[in-house]
């Protein structure tokens, strides 16, 4: 008597052809790019006539004073934005998870500058910002302090992304805490009542590991993302990198080496350098996420 095999879909032709769509998809928009920007960094800057250069594209980019700034930029942005960010989220959303009156209505609203252009916030912002008639200035009169010049101070320049980047991230963050929340079993909640812990013990102990793959989703996506600025910068600055150049960022830099400068050889090296760098950051976050859930 034959022994019947269990079926396995990965081992049928049909389940290949449903993923061949997608796979193409992933290889023409996601997998090409990849290799042509390491390719391209390797080559000369002459984008019609490529002469192979070898690794004499990154030594050029690395000594680049701009770079190490637009390095440095990005770096203080994001280790700023990313945890205040979250933190404030997580507070919003365990304020929303109660039960309040219009939570909502509330919901609802902080989720609404997810669905708007990042381009089109940039502008209210920069009306917010404005030293002579803004709304932030306006409210820092009532303090005694101000004006303060924002967007034309370069020394504010990084504080106004900053707050500008916070409250990009938000709603994104809001939304998938407080799915993770509303995911947690209840009774949880019940039997720490019994034993009497307190509002800190039961978030420290019962939603903050529940909440730990959530959270390691969060920091990996945002701090990706936030390396990436520059919808923000360009919509803030009127399409500049801060006064003078002093915000620059590293996806500005490369976009500055590629279409103004048309250095396309130090564009995409510096475009390979940020991608190591961002892939041996998120290894080293998610390991350090995890010691700490623990």
């Amino acid at each position: 008597m034959k022994k019947k095999m269990a079926y396995r879909a990965e081992s049928s032709n049909k389940a290949w052809l449903f993923l061949l769509p997608a796979m193409i998809f992933i290889i023409i928009f996601n997998v090409y790019p990849l290799i042509r920007t390491f390719v391209m960094s390797v080559n000369s800057n002459n984008i019609l006539n490529p002469e192979f250069v070898g690794l004499s594209n990154f030594p050029a980019v690395l000594n680049d004073k701009l770079f190490r700034l637009a390095m440095k930029n990005t770096l203080i942005y994001s280790i700023t934005v990313v945890p205040l960010s979250i933190i404030i989220s997580m507070f919003i959303a365990l304020i929303l998870n109660q039960k309040i009156l219009g939570n909502k209505f509330f919901e609802t609203i902080f989720f609404i500058p997810y669905l708007t252009s990042v381009i089109a916030v940039g502008i209210v912002f920069r009306y917010l910002f404005n030293g002579q008639y803004g709304f932030i200035n306006h409210m820092l009169s009532f303090i005694g302090v101000g004006p303060i010049e924002f967007l034309n101070n370069p020394d504010y320049n990084m504080l106004a992304a900053i707050i500008f980047g916070v409250w990009n991230g938000l709603a994104f963050n809001i939304i998938v805490i407080l799915s993770g929340l509303r995911g947690i079993d209840k009774d949880y909640y019940k039997i720490a009542d019994t034993f009497g812990a307190t509002g800190w013990e039961q978030f420290k102990k019962i939603t903050l590991p529940q909440l730990t793959n959530i959270i390691t989703f969060l920091f990996l996506t945002s701090f990706i993302s936030s390396f990436k600025v520059y919808n923000q910068i360009f919509a803030l600055f009127n399409g500049k990198a801060g006064v003078g150049n002093r915000l620059m960022t590293a996806v500005f830099y490369i976009y500055k080496k590629f279409y103004v400068e048309y250095r396309y050889g130090h564009a995409m090296a510096a475009a390979v350098i940020l991608f190591l760098f961002l892939l041996f950051m998120t290894f080293a976050q998610r390991k350090i996420i995890r010691k700490i859930a623990r």
